[in-house]
């Protein structure tokens, strides 16, 4: 009973985690126009990177670290200029903000890499089901949510009425589709974390942006430009890099693999007189 406690009490930490996180992105999109918040983003891979080399002490090789560096560099590359102009933004705008919204975009990536690394601990630390662990995780999120709608009601003097009576307000099909698909999603990131780990779960969340920006050219008709067609071409060398065997990457000089081979032979031979 102890031991379990032990494993309870930290599940608290990634949800105030998340907390902190999803505010300081709404204070860092009050100093910075969304094309800039964007591109900003995708610094959460390097400090993923760095977190999961670190925090939970998985050594990288160069080769995966300049993945990474390429997967950062591919995802700006097709976030930038994907529409006309520099998106909803102006040209002129882009990376112009005060330089406390690139402290808050700076942060932000930092909380992100460490929220998701710590739940990958959570979720490795023992044998327990993964979705208990689940259970565990989002019941702490949801306390800590439903105490700032209680902070919010007090604040207003419960103007509006308590939080329980309007939160399913405005709710429509669409929206429960929308919450279905949350779930659904938030279910296969806690099979990554668990049987995975971070660095898949970037590669899969770059991947799935891309072909979401794929997807929006035939049902929304986005324009394809140089930028994201050059984006996603980065983000498959780099994905291949990452997962590739060493010798699929880097061609052995003729005199290493016939060493290599005279040693298989050798290893061969000795098992056979054995």
């Amino acid at each position: 009973m102890n031991m379990e406690w032990k494993s309870i009490r930290l599940f608290p930490i990634p949800s105030i985690i998340y907390l902190i996180h999803n505010n300081v992105q709404f204070a860092t999109l009050t100093y910075v126009d969304p094309s800039t918040y964007q591109i900003m983003g995708n610094l959460k891979i390097v400090t993923t990177g760095i977190l999961f080399r670190f925090f939970l002490k998985r050594k990288l090789t160069t080769l995966q670290w300049m993945a990474i560096v390429l997967l950062t560099i591919g995802t700006t590359t097709s976030q930038i200029l994907v529409v006309k102009g520099c998106g909803e933004a102006s040209c002129d705008s882009l990376f112009s903000a005060p330089i406390q919204g690139y402290m808050l975009g700076l942060l932000s990536a930092c909380l992100s890499a460490l929220a998701g690394v710590y739940t990958e601990y959570l979720m490795k630390k023992n044998n327990d089901s993964l979705y208990w662990q689940n259970v565990q995780l989002y019941t702490f999120g949801v306390i800590f949510n439903m105490a700032r709608l209680i902070v919010d009601d007090f604040r207003v003097e419960f103007e509006n009425g308590p939080w329980w009576q309007r939160l399913l307000n405005g709710y429509t099909v669409t929206t429960w589709l929308v919450v279905l698909n949350l779930g659904s999603s938030g279910l296969l990131v806690s099979w990554l974390m668990k049987y995975a780990d971070n660095i898949v779960k970037v590669y899969s969340t770059s991947m799935a942006m891309l072909l979401t920006m794929l997807l929006s050219i035939f049902l929304f008709g986005l324009k394809l430009t140089l930028q994201l067609f050059l984006g996603i071409i980065i983000c498959m060398i780099s994905l291949h890099m990452y997962f590739a065997p060493p010798h699929m990457l880097v061609d052995l000089p003729v005199t290493a693999k016939m060493a290599t081979d005279n040693l298989k032979e050798i290893a061969i031979e000795r098992r056979v007189e054995s």
